[in-house]
């Protein structure tokens, strides 16, 4: 860690209010299936437009569901929201199929992430 103001802190950024990257996972329950679906896209890194695309909405339609995303989660920005999505994707992607929460052990073999 960095010193600051002369004083070394060796406590995790996480512990600082308003820092905790889980407080708006545990806040999921209060969106919409819509806002879910945007908010698992948002966390790929994609522009406004190309949400508006891949869900056949107005660009519009997806600023307003992103508002109540961070309004809703208790959030400030919409990086903050593409975090949550990221640290919350096995809650939000109901795809079966979907390789994200697997990784390959040093053999290459493929392994379920630890939640």
């Amino acid at each position: 860690m960095t010193k600051r103001s002369g004083k070394e802190s060796t406590a995790c950024p996480h512990r600082s209010p308003g820092h905790d990257p889980g407080f708006g996972v545990r806040r999921l329950e209060a969106l919409t299936e819509r806002e879910k679906e945007v908010l698992l896209l948002l966390g790929t890194g994609v522009g406004n437009r190309e949400l508006a695309r891949e869900l056949g909405i107005a660009e519009r339609t997806v600023k307003a569901h992103i508002a109540n995303i961070v309004e809703k989660t208790g959030l400030e920005t919409r990086t903050q929201a593409a975090i949550v999505s990221a640290l919350a994707h096995d809650a939000l992607c109901s795809d079966h199929a979907c390789t994200r929460g697997v990784v390959t052990d040093s053999q290459g073999r493929l392994r379920p992430t630890a939640a």
